[in-house]
């Protein structure tokens, strides 16, 4: 079983606790906020003795849902930018 809490301000400056047991995952959430200057809280309690597959993928779904839910009704959203960024072996 997992045990998970997690929180997003929209409005933050890229602040993270994020304490999952997984180091790369923690990396990841600390890019996210760090990049898109929200501020994230996530910590999560699971079986990684079993394996990490199902942590991971709980601590996504909870921070997606914590997204959702800081989102809102999603008025007055607006995309800014478009970018495409090609991976240098599609370059070749």
């Amino acid at each position: 079983e997992t045990s998970i809490s997690a929180e997003v301000d929209l409005d933050g400056t890229g602040k993270i606790d994020s304490s999952t047991g997984i180091g790369f995952l923690d990396h990841m959430f600390q890019q996210l906020a760090k990049h898109g200057r929200f501020d994230i809280k996530v910590a999560c309690k699971g079986d990684l003795e079993i394996d990490d597959h199902h942590t991971a993928e709980d601590c996504a779904l909870a921070l997606g849902e914590a997204f959702d839910k800081a989102l809102g009704a999603r008025r007055g959203i607006a995309r800014f930018g478009t970018a495409m960024c090609p991976l240098d072996e599609a370059l070749s």
